[in-house]
């Protein structure tokens, strides 16, 4: 069903370190909290929300089709929500860091975090992606990319010129505090450029190695104005977007129609 608005939910989670069973319980209850108080279309929590950042990734991948995958088809059934995160997967011998999107109807599509962080070391660990994806989702076209992403413009460009376009530019995130000025800039940035709203969810607490993490998670408008101001805080922060508001905007001030053509090669 296409409606002209979709509220959003940002589950800013303190994550318990590499403990997939208490991380699922935990944004569970966050989860009933929020869906008490109103309609969600859309709920979005951070990168390896079931184990922090981590690179101890051979005791902690899932299979495809694990446990928080099931996990997630059951969350998203009972808010009746799109549910979208990242976990650690291994597949044919390799590892991922796969972002699951999962409708409610027990559908899923993936994507696999292209740009990965080497001064973690995650590129010795992990196998990166091969292309982004835009799907629809309630009449909106969503592309959902992953933390580091955020830093290469290019591999987020919105074509609306040619016609494979978004409305809605989300990413999932482990960004640290001592970076946060860089993830708040660049989400403001994204949503200017792209003629886009962009969501930006993020964790708060300290991970297993003293990273400490203030959260910071974002709704923004194309006009790069906050619908949900970011906080340090433990919660789901929630504000909702419009489609109509959407299309006026780019009607009135059609930049997009003079972009530069370019393709990207994976």
């Amino acid at each position: 069903m296409a409606l002209s608005s979709l509220t959003i939910g940002c589950v800013q989670a303190d994550l318990a370190w590499e403990n997939p069973e208490e991380n699922r319980r935990k944004l569970s209850l966050l989860f009933e909290q929020a869906i008490q108080k109103q309609k969600l279309d859309l709920l979005v929590l951070p990168e390896m929300f079931t184990t922090g950042y981590t690179m101890n990734v051979a005791s902690l991948a899932e299979p495809v089709q694990g446990p928080t995958l099931e996990w997630m088809k059951e969350k998203s059934f009972v808010a009746d929500a799109l549910l979208i995160g990242t976990i650690i997967v291994k597949e044919a011998n390799q590892f991922f860091n796969r972002l699951y999107c999962v409708f409610p109807s027990g559908e899923f599509i993936t994507y696999d975090k292209r740009h990965l962080f080497r001064m973690a070391g995650e590129h010795n660990f992990f196998t990166a992606g091969k292309k982004r994806i835009i799907f629809e989702w309630r009449g909106f076209r969503i592309c959902p990319l992953i933390c580091y992403d955020l830093r290469f413009p290019v591999f987020s460009r919105n074509n609306l010129k040619g016609g494979e376009g978004y409305d809605l530019l989300i990413y999932v995130a482990n960004w640290p505090e001592r970076r946060i000025f860089h993830w708040t800039q660049l989400l403001i940035a994204r949503a200017i450029e792209n003629q886009s709203y962009v969501v930006g969810t993020n964790r708060v607490g300290v991970d297993g190695n003293g990273i400490y993490y203030n959260g910071q998670s974002a709704i923004i408008s194309p006009l790069g104005e906050y619908l949900l101001s970011p906080t340090d805080k433990q919660e789901v922060g929630i504000a909702s977007i419009s489609l109509d508001t959407l299309s006026s905007y780019r009607n009135n001030f059609p930049a997009f129609q003079d972009a530069d053509t370019f393709s990207i090669v994976y």
